[in-house]
């Protein structure tokens, strides 16, 4: 392979076995390796937080963790990262069980030589590349190029995750394009296409990279930002508003962009966490009361 050396984490508690590994992932292979290690699950997952990773190697008996819990643990902090699970010569049938969970492969210390952890490695990697090349191209919206409505709500669930481990807060943020059929049916559907392109282009000045957004469905967008507190939805709103006016100020020849704007927030240290249908159906409603209030100056206009 002539591709960039591969991040490799090897989770393994056993000094003997750890330096086995290593040796064989340097020994006489083409492939190149960077390879760190942690003899804990938890220090694993602390250096998966801080660093990217191609692929982990995951002894399933530590000192802190034990059999597929180790697994389960590891995929609710790190489902995106492949595995491959590490096992003794009398527990090849919770390998085959990890696997069953979602872990790549597993190799059966003691067995292994080099060539066979290699493979296994280029072949765990190139699968979950693969599968991740799918899934992004099925969570996509096709038009705008934000997240589609299966994306966000692949997405969202991560972020749920995220506040509830780190106590803080997180706001859903629904919009909705005002006036969409009057512009498909006055400046033809091309214009309109061209109008939900543009409120996308918005909403990505305004959001940051790391908030999900998405093309909920029709004319209505959502996004969800964590790590902020309340008062962020005035922020949110006043962003918005403000991006929307300069966005028309600078697109003549185009119909001037409306958006309706609802916000839910939730405070997973104060409250009880709702579900993601909840708090988008929160948002949704708060829209709606924002497009009533604001439908008596639009017809002044």
């Amino acid at each position: 392979m002539t591709e960039s050396p591969l991040n490799i984490l090897l989770i393994e508690d056993n000094p003997s076995d750890a330096r086995l590994i290593r040796e064989l992932l340097t020994d006489g292979t083409t492939t190149a390796f960077m390879i760190w290690t942690a003899d804990r699950l938890a220090h694993g997952l602390e250096q998966i937080a801080d660093q990217s990773f191609d692929l982990v190697l995951l002894d399933l008996f530590l000192p802190d963790s034990t059999g597929l819990d180790t697994l389960r643990q590891f995929q609710a902090t790190a489902s995106d990262v492949p595995v491959i699970v590490l096992t003794g010569l009398n527990d090849e049938g919770s390998a085959i069980q990890a696997v069953r969970d979602g872990a790549q492969d597993y190799l059966v210390k003691g067995e292994m030589n080099g060539p066979q952890i290699v493979r296994a490695i280029r072949y765990a990697w190139e699968r979950h590349r693969m599968v991740l090349e799918m899934r992004d191209q099925s969570l996509v919206d096709e038009l705008t190029g934000l997240h589609n409505r299966r994306g966000f709500a692949v997405l969202a669930r991560e972020v749920v995750k995220r506040a509830a481990r780190s106590g803080t807060g997180f706001v859903v943020t629904f919009v909705d394009l005002d006036g969409m059929k009057h512009i498909n049916d006055h400046f033809g559907h091309e214009v309109g296409d061209r109008a939900l392109i543009r409120t996308a282009g918005v909403l990505r000045s305004v959001f940051r990279a790391s908030d999900v957004i998405a093309r909920f469905g029709g004319d209505e967008f959502i996004a969800m930002t964590d790590g902020v507190d309340r008062a962020a939805v005035e922020v949110l709103r006043r962003r918005l508003t403000s991006a929307v006016e300069d966005h028309n100020l600078k697109s003549a020849g185009e119909p001037a962009l409306a958006l309706s704007l609802g916000f839910a927030h939730h405070d997973p240290a104060k409250e009880t966490l709702k579900s993601i249908v909840d708090l988008i159906a929160e948002a949704d409603e708060a829209m709606y009361v924002d497009k009533a209030n604001r439908r008596p100056k639009q017809a002044q206009r």
